[in-house]
């Protein structure tokens, strides 16, 4: 767990998802407050995918 929440991406993806909040809540709702989600919710499953497949390489790696 400690390797997902000292991460670089990951720590980026979810300061990200702040302004996402943020911008949820002061912005308009149209379509492009839907992309914004899409892509964070895209940047923190990359993020995610590659904190695992690193922490996989490093087990076989050992």
């Amino acid at each position: 767990m400690r390797k997902y929440l000292f991460s670089g991406a990951v720590v980026s993806a979810i300061f990200s998802g702040i302004g996402v909040v943020r911008a949820t809540a002061a912005g308009p709702r149209d379509w492009r407050l839907l992309l914004m989600w899409i892509s964070w919710a895209a940047s923190l499953a990359i993020a995610i995918g590659t904190v695992a497949e690193d922490a996989k390489d490093g087990e076989l790696g050992s």
